[in-house]
């Protein structure tokens, strides 16, 4: 159990930092750029501790995925700062509906009643995120916020699905190269993008920003020890719905981040969604 806690407290911990971030006005960019330096150096020393094997195919495709966790990471940033914390992080945690929506369409797998209802709550979460973000902007701002959530959880999802499709085509002991290789090139797309852009690096936002990617690392880290001692059916609506309440309490008793009428029906629609998404068929 120690693990699962660890994951969920290293997870919310990332969603706060962003929220920290913000409120100090850096630069997401930046702020992304020092935690993947530091995921990197991290990963580098994994791999070589486990001497793990590598492959020109295993690069590619984390050089691939890199570019879409730059892009996945910072629309997260850009939504914690315009839609709120606990609604960018009711998004991102629905992207567990992205690898379920792909193994429809392309393994030909029938979704259960059960996923069906989890589908529909996913429907009326998001019908809700619109009503919430219209309370708090004009319907201009709304539709753009709007639009950042859906490419949250469609990116993230990408990502768990990638890194699930991984685990099948290529060998377990590429898989620590894999990960180094993803941080890796997350960094090299970051700082290119800084430079080409010419952005002034803040010392501030870059130094929260190496901070930053040691939880990103560990929860990732945790999350497969947890793995180990309990049911994937168990660990993964744990992890996402306590993420989900941790971080709406941390980002309201820290920031007084309070949440609509609508954001709260989107939050606990949201949790009921993740739950009939996480259960096996029946």
């Amino acid at each position: 159990m120690i693990p699962l806690l660890l994951t969920i407290l290293c997870s919310t911990s990332i969603a706060l930092i962003l929220k920290h971030s913000d409120t100090k006005q850096g630069n997401p960019i930046v702020l992304l750029a020092g935690n993947y330096l530091t995921a990197s150096v991290i990963g580098l020393i994994l791999m070589l501790l486990k001497d793990a094997s590598h492959s020109i195919e295993t690069l590619i495709f984390g050089a691939l995925l890199g570019l879409l966790f730059v892009a996945s990471f910072f629309a997260f940033a850009k939504a914690v700062a315009i839609a709120g914390t606990a609604l960018a992080t009711i998004s991102s945690r629905l992207s567990v509906i992205i690898p379920i929506v792909f193994s429809i369409i392309i393994f030909d797998e029938k979704p259960s009643t059960i996923k069906l209802i989890g589908f529909l709550f996913t429907g009326i979460t998001f019908v809700f995120f619109y009503f919430s973000l219209l309370k708090q902007n004009n319907s201009s701002s709304s539709r753009r916020n709007y639009l950042l959530l859906l490419f949250v959880l469609i990116a993230i999802g990408i990502n768990d699905f990638s890194m699930k499709l991984y685990k099948n085509i290529r060998p377990e002991s590429e898989e620590t190269f894999f990960v180094f290789t993803i941080f890796l090139f997350a960094f090299i797309y970051s700082a290119l993008f800084i430079f080409i852009k010419k952005i002034k690096i803040d010392k501030k936002t870059f130094l929260t920003g190496l901070g930053l990617g040691v939880p990103n690392v560990f929860s990732t880290i945790f999350l497969l020890g947890a793995l180990s001692q309990l049911p994937a059916i168990f660990v993964y609506p744990t992890i996402n719905i306590g993420i989900i309440i941790f971080t709406a309490i941390g980002a309201y008793t820290i920031w007084k981040e309070k949440m609509n009428k609508a954001g709260i029906v989107a939050l606990i629609s949201g949790i009921v969604a993740i739950l009939f998404l996480s259960i096996k068929s029946i």
